[in-house]
C-alpha cells in the first residue's frame, strides 16, 4: 500500500501568517534542464577547439544540447526521493512538517530544541529536533503512523526532510526560521 501525505491545502494553518515551502520536481525540472542546457552549449565551442570541429550545424548540437538536458533533468525529477512530496509550512503558530511521503506533524515553537538547514553532500537538508518527543502532535489523525522519520543526531532525535527541490528555496526557509525562532 502507498503511503499518500496530505496536502497542505487540506490542513488549516496554525496562523494567519504561515509561509508554505513546498517540493516542485516540475520547478526542479526546468531550473535543471536551463543549467544544463546553458553548460552544455557554452561548453561546445571549447570541445570544438581541443577535439576539433565536428562540421555539425549550430541546430545539431543545440538539439544535442536539449536532448541531453531533457534526459537528465527529467531522470532527476522522476527520482525515487524526488518523487515524494515533502512541505514545510513556517508560521508564528509553530513549524508543520510532512516530509518525503509522511504526514504533517506540527510543532509549537517552545517546543523545538533546535532547527537547522544545513547541507549533506549535494542535499540540502531541514533538521527539527523537539524539546520533547511528547509535544509533537500529528496534523490530522490518520490510522497509520506515518509521521516524518526520526534521525539520530549528535543534539538528539530529528525529524528531517529533504529540501533541494522546495520552493521558493532552502535559503528563503532559513531567513524565515531565523525570523520566526528569534520572535519566540
Amino acid at each position: 500500500m502507498e503511503v499518500m501525505s496530505i496536502a497542505p491545502k487540506q490542513v488549516e494553518a496554525p496562523a494567519q501568517d504561515a509561509v508554505l515551502f513546498r517540493s516542485s520536481p516540475a520547478r526542479t525540472f526546468v531550473v535543471v534542464f536551463g543549467a544544463l542546457l546553458v553548460a552544455y552549449l557554452a561548453t561546445t565551442p571549447v570541445v570544438a577547439v581541443v577535439v576539433g570541429d565536428t562540421g555539425d550545424p549550430w541546430w545539431v548540437v543545440a538539439l544535442q544540447g536539449v536532448v541531453i538536458a531533457v534526459l537528465a533533468a527529467g531522470g532527476y525529477a522522476v527520482s525515487a526521493r524526488a518523487a515524494l512530496p515533502t512541505w514545510v509550512r513556517v508560521s508564528d503558530g509553530g513549524l508543520e512538517l510532512a516530509a518525503q511521503g509522511s504526514d504533517p506533524v506540527l510543532l509549537a515553537w517552545p517546543d523545538i530544541a533546535v532547527v537547522a538547514v544545513r547541507r549533506v553532500g549535494l542535499r540540502t537538508v531541514l533538521e527539527v529536533v523537539p524539546a520533547d518527543l511528547d509535544t509533537v502532535h500529528p496534523v490530522q489523525g490518520r490510522d497509520e503512523d506515518t509521521e516524518p522519520v526520526l534521525v539520530d543526531t549528535p543534539r538528539g532525535p530529528a525529524f528531517t526532510a529533504d529540501l533541494t527541490q522546495i520552493w521558493p528555496g532552502p535559503r528563503v526557509l532559513r531567513r524565515e526560521l531565523d525570523r520566526r525562532s528569534a520572535r519566540c
